[in-house]
This record gives C-alpha cells, sequence and structure tokens, in this order.
C-alpha cells in the first residue's frame, strides 16, 4: 500500500494510492470506530495491527469504492508523507563508492540530525538561496519507523520499520566550508586522568549545510514495508535538468537497513514516524557528471530521483537573490 499527506480543498489527509489517476483519503477504509487519523504521525502511533487492518481493508474496499471520493492526483498539494518528524536522521559516507575518498574513517555508520523544518514535500519548489553557496542533491532510501526501538539488535531491527520513501538529502557544500573548523581537541590523558593531551582535528557541523529549510526532501509516498521484500537491493536514479546524474543501488551501502536501525538504537531511541535515511547513492553513469556537479547555483533544475518499488520524486529548483538578514548586532 501506498500512503501519502496531501492537502486538497484547504483540508490535509493520509490518503492511499488507488491507481495512476485517484488517492482515496483513508477516513472511507476506517470503521466507525477508529479513532480520527488527521495525520501520518497519528496513523503511525496506532501500531502494525492499525496499519494490517487499513491495508486489508483497502484491498477489500478499493474495487468499490464510490467514484465520487475520488482526488484527483493533479489537484494535490503533496506534503512529506510525515510531516514532523520527531527527528531525521541521516547516515553519512554509506555508499561504498565514496570509501577511496576516505582518508580515515569509522567502523560502524555515522549518522547526523536534520530538524523537521527542513522537510519539503513532491512537487513543492525547492528555494536555493544565492547566500548558500554551493548546494547539490543526494538521493536515498528512507526508512519510516513504525514502533518504538531502543537497544534492538540487528537480527531483530526489521519488525520496527512501518515502511519506506524516497529522501533528497540537499547538502550545501558552500556552507560546510564556510563552518571548517581546524583546531586543537583536548581530551584527558589517557595514562593520567589529572592531565590533557592536545590533538589536530578537522570538522564541519552539520546544522547549517545539512539542516537548512528545504534541504530534505521526502516523498511523495510512504511505502509500507509488505511491499519492499529487500530493501537492501533497490534500484536508484538520479536526473537533474534532465541529465542522468547517478544510477546507483543499495546493494552498495556499506551497511544494510538493519544494520543502520540497530546502530542508532544503540544511542538514541526511535520512535514511530522517526525517519532514517540511508546514505546518498551517487555512483554516476559512464561519461555523466556526478552530483557534486549538478550545483543548484549554476545547474538548473527539476530534480528527479527515482527508487525500485517507492516511485519518483520531483522537484522544480529556483534559485532566489535574497540577500542575508542583519544577523549581528551593529
Amino acid at each position: 500500500m501506498r500512503l501519502a499527506s496531501i492537502k486538497f480543498n484547504s483540508k490535509c489527509s493520509v490518503v492511499a494510492e488507488i491507481d495512476e489517476q485517484y488517492l482515496i483519503d483513508i477516513e472511507h477504509l476506517l470503521a466507525d470506530t477508529a479513532p480520527p487519523i488527521i495525520s501520518m504521525l497519528i496513523l503511525l502511533e496506532q501500531g502494525e495491527e492499525f496499519l494490517a487492518k487499513l491495508r486489508s481493508s483497502f484491498h477489500t474496499k478499493k474495487s468499490t469504492l464510490d467514484k465520487a471520493l475520488l482526488i484527483d492526483k493533479s489537484k494535490v498539494t503533496w506534503l512529506p508523507p510525515v510531516t514532523r518528524p520527531g527527528k531525521i536522521c541521516g547516515v553519512a559516507m554509506n555508499n561504498s563508492a565514496s570509501n577511496e575518498r576516505k582518508i580515515s574513517a569509522p567502523s560502524h555508520p555515522a549518522f547526523f540530525l536534520k530538524p523537521a523544518s527542513s522537510l519539503l514535500g513532491h512537487e513543492e519548489i525547492l528555494e536555493i538561496r544565492k547566500y548558500y553557496g554551493s548546494v547539490h542533491p543526494e538521493p536515498e532510501l528512507a526508512i519510516v519507523i513504525g514502533t518504538e526501538m531502543k537497544d534492538i539488535d540487528a537480527a531483530n531491527a526489521m519488525k520496527y520499520i512501518a515502511g519506506y520513501s524516497i529522501f533528497n538529502d540537499i547538502t550545501g557544500n558552500g556552507m560546510r566550508a564556510e563552518d571548517l573548523f581546524q583546531y586543537w581537541a583536548i581530551y584527558a590523558d589517557a595514562n593520567d586522568n589529572n592531565k590533557t593531551r592536545r590533538i589536530e582535528q578537522h570538522l564541519s557541523y552539520a546544522g547549517r549545510y545539512k539542516g537548512t529549510d528545504n534541504f530534505g526532501i521526502l516523498g511523495p509516498w510512504l511505502v509500507t514495508k509488505d511491499e519492499i521484500p529487500n530493501p537492501d537491493d533497490l534500484a536508484v536514479s538520479c536526473s537533474v535538468g534532465g541529465e542522468v546524474i547517478a544510477e546507483d543501488s543499495t546493494r552498495y551501502y556499506n551497511y544494510k537497513v538493519a544494520e543502520i536501525l540497530s546502530f542508532i538504537s544503540q544511542f538514541q531511541t526511535l520512535h514511530p514516524g522517526d525517519i532514517v535515511s540511508c546514505g546518498t547513492a551517487f555512483k554516476p553513469s559512464e561519461n555523466r557528471k556526478s552530483i557534486h556537479n549538478a550545483n543548484f547555483q549554476v545547474v538548473d533544475g527539476p530534480i528527479s530521483i527515482s527508487i525500485e518499488g517507492l516511485g519518483t520524486q520531483d522537484n522544480p529548483v529556483r534559485v532566489s537573490d535574497r540577500a542575508i538578514g542583519q544577523w549581528k548586532l551593529k
């Protein structure tokens, strides 16, 4: 089942896909005793048993629904499937194609957080401001959590998933460079806790270059996990301005979906509706530019990302001349 969050006739709804043209508000699939489902997050919080009943009702009623209840896809505004997740975890440098660039790296998934305010929906305009500097797309497989998970072994991690979506982890290389620190980090001396030692480090914090508004495009669908038997082997493609810049597969991730979820759950509890984006699929096709050449300041959109079984996400791109505000006191 493909679920989505939309706005139609000034009403925000959770809908299911009927066919290539039509959607149905899930309120028409629920029994009278069901709680009101006004958001995807509320739906997911009802638990796996409730979602299974919704799937069953959908397949039973799909062919007999009153056509007057159907919603034309072309007339809706697409929202991120989960509009306000508690957190969005992004996995850094998880594609094996990036391994040769690593001077040193951890032997586990490294992850960062993006705010819910960074989210944008399918077909919405991706606005890039001139003062952001270089900005490029990153096509990724997204996991939507269905059941709270904490300290879960990898062997059991898949049962906590509600479904999957497409995530475009928009990244501002220009801001990453501006926020780069080269400094002496101070650590307690391993041999004498009364002493400290200094180690030269280089780091850039992800708050701006990953978390700026519009830097997380999610959707259009939340595809329930029963439709994706193996998320670790899905074809991924990305094009900008009609030119394919990446043709890849989730099989090239360094860490599998279960490993990613298990590792994160050892440090941060994952709640229903949380999003985990598994890393960039960026392997360029032969004789084509890479995603890192698709700087929206100089390369026109639209941007399109397709993942096998999850559909296609399309967004126009607009570069704004707006200058940064007077953030510093005079």
